[in-house]
């Protein structure tokens, strides 16, 4: 009787406790007006203005050392933007002048938005194959329509805050992806580089025209890209040298000559164009397979098409986006990856605000629609450049963008001389490094189940298709993580009495939470340790450390775990239990046992004795001392 009455005044306590909580929760609960004035101060304030006008934290400090800095970084990113949007527009499948109007809007945008300094926004390989992917027919029109809506999406999810979707892409799948995504393009430049003219849509049919019109192969062409290739990869190396090094107790001339090899290393791509094409305009004008005639001039800021025509008919905004299909979610995607991964490489230890990048990256494309621009994202080769070089702040981006608006002002008719081998050569030296060939090994060391996303995106990127390899990286990661929350690892031990006479209770320990995918596998881990171990008498003890929240499947499935041990007459004991995990349980379980800590399992022992002898369910939270 007296077991009785302390059993009730328990649960009196514990409904005291529970209408107090609600009463505060009440208390604290804020009007609508109130939430709408505390997010306006929050938005009209001068810390959300440096946040997200990032020019105004900067502007500020500038001085004659950062202008000095910005001038050389802007002025070798540019050297190297000019022949690589060159480059890039051919992958698009777009004539050239396409890559150039890609190269400067976004460095204009980026000046004002950008909250990384080191980060230079423009084609690159990947998005460029990408555009090809879902420019129909090789239409410009689309390719712009691409940018601009990318722009857009990219914009509302910034507005939306979804940049914590990125996360639930791994390394291990951005890895695939992006050394896939670097063979392909390789290979569909190979027939530049042997002075071929032929259509390929994967790697298998590139090899495979390969070696059918091998036979056609210009020699001119195949020795001049062979040759351009050596050469670039030799100026690549030479910044790493130490005689490009200045050195503080230099002089003058030995630092102004270091900084002068420095500069022929990053600027090795317009340096090999440039003699490549004096080469061309000297030889004879059949002697190598050049780009042709460039479109001159400045592109006229306009809107992005909202539709194009076909064979004389005229095609809608409805179908054009029909058309493009899933290249409306893929390229956005791949344009915040890239972007991200790339400033966060470059943040030297500091937090990256996402949503800002996110912002600064959709307006980039959204003002790039205007002038004719393909889909751009940062660009790791360009961005890696801009640091070493010394770039100071994001206005670096201005000399790089106005380098390229004086090279399509007056330089376009020259264009015409660059041999397509020697792009090809430019392109392939730039993306044989984007496979990371060398994560295998780091990966395997980390989690080996790991290279099965890895592999899974990688193959099907390289044999299917670029966008399906993400979702089938994406779709493996996803039911790796999801297997592990169904299938949680449940430890499951045996104290003994302190006389070591015998088992006092079986300890069973699940490693995660308890929600309803894993329900059913917990309540037969318990199950099984309570008929194996604790041979169906032994007191049974459920570790619920780990155990953060609770559903309602798995309140169900607990109810039933405790039916089963009460039919056996075993006691089944919980301890260790969060606040919110026991409200969970006690609002469906009436026969549950609950320890809230392990020095109160003894007296957990004997009321389930007792209980057991008046044989009548109860519900009982016991109190810590």
């Amino acid at each position: 009787m007296k077991e009785e009455k302390k059993l009730a005044s328990l649960g009196k306590a514990e409904e005291g406790k529970s209408g107090k909580l609600t009463m505060n929760q009440n208390s604290n609960t804020r009007s609508v007006s109130d939430i709408v004035q505390a997010r306006a101060r929050k938005f009209f304030s001068k810390k959300t203005l440096h946040q997200r006008l990032p020019i105004t934290q900067w502007l500020p400090k500038y001085n004659l050392e950062s202008l000095e800095g910005d001038m050389v970084a802007g002025l070798t990113v540019g050297l190297t933007v000019i022949p690589q949007g060159i480059a890039y527009a051919l992958v698009a499948g777009l004539t050239p002048n396409y890559g150039l109007y890609s190269a400067f809007m976004g460095c204009f945008v980026y000046m004002f938005l950008g909250s990384c300094k080191d980060i230079t926004i423009g084609p690159t390989a990947i998005m460029s194959i990408m555009t090809h992917e879902y420019s129909v027919d090789k239409n410009p029109d689309y390719a712009i329509l691409l940018c601009f809506l990318s722009g857009i999406i990219i914009f509302a999810a910034a507005v939306c805050n979804l940049g914590f979707l990125i996360t639930f892409i791994s390394k291990p799948v951005i890895a695939g992806f992006t050394s896939a995504a670097a063979i392909s393009i390789a290979s569909s430049q190979l027939k530049g580089l042997f002075g071929l003219s032929y259509q390929s849509e994967s790697v298998i049919e590139a090899f495979s025209k390969l070696f059918e019109n091998i036979g056609d192969t210009r020699w001119q062409d195949l020795t001049l890209g062979l040759c351009s290739i050596v050469v670039l990869l030799l100026m690549r190396k030479l910044k790493d040298l130490k005689i490009t090094k200045v050195q503080p107790d230099d002089s003058t001339y030995v630092r102004i000559g270091r900084k002068m090899l420095f500069l022929i290393s990053v600027g090795r791509n317009a340096i090999v164009v440039i003699v490549a094409g004096i080469i061309a305009f000297a030889a004879k004008s059949d002697t190598f397979t050049l780009t042709g005639d460039i479109e001159a001039g400045l592109p006229a800021f306009k809107a992005p098409p909202f539709s194009t025509w076909d064979n004389g008919t005229e095609i809608y905004f409805s179908e054009m986006v029909s058309n493009v299909g899933a290249g409306i979610i893929i390229i956005p995607l791949i344009s915040i990856l890239e972007s991200i991964a790339i400033a966060s490489a470059f943040a030297g230890g500091k937090t990256i605000d996402a949503t800002q990048e996110m912002y600064a990256l959709g307006m980039c494309n959204i003002l790039g629609a205007f002038v004719q621009s393909i889909p751009v994202t940062g660009s790791f080769s360009r961005t890696a450049v801009n640091s070493t070089s010394g770039v100071k702040t994001p206005a670096g981006g201005i000399v790089t963008g106005l380098l390229v608006v004086l090279a399509l002002a007056f330089l376009t008719p020259y264009f015409k001389y660059i041999p397509k081998a020697t792009l090809s050569a430019v392109i392939i030296c730039a993306v044989i490094f984007m496979v990371e060939y060398e994560t295998v090994r780091p990966i395997w060391k980390a989690r080996q189940l790991d290279q099965i996303p890895l592999w899974g995106t990688f193959l099907t990127c390289l044999f299917w298709k670029l966008e399906f390899g993400i979702l089938v990286g994406v779709g493996i990661n996803l039911a790796i993580l999801l297997y592990g929350v169904a299938r949680p690892k449940v430890n499951v031990s045996t104290v003994l009495r302190k006389d070591e006479s015998g088992p006092h209770y079986v300890l069973v320990e699940p490693r995660s939470g308890l929600f309803f995918p894993s329900v059913d596998h917990i309540r037969g881990q318990v199950t099984k340790a309570g008929v194996g171990p604790a041979e169906s008498s032994v007191m049974v003890v459920v570790d619920c450390k780990h155990f953060t929240g609770i559903d309602y499947t798995a309140t169900k499935g607990m109810k039933s775990l405790c039916q089963d041990f009460e039919r056996r007459h075993q006691p089944l004991v919980f301890t260790n239990v969060t606040p919110g995990v026991e409200r969970g349980l006690c609002s469906l379980i009436d026969d549950i046992v609950i320890a809230r800590s392990s020095d109160q399992i003894d007296a957990a022992y004997k009321i389930c004795q007792h209980l057991q002898l008046l044989n009548r369910p109860t519900k009982l939270c016991m109190e810590s001392n």
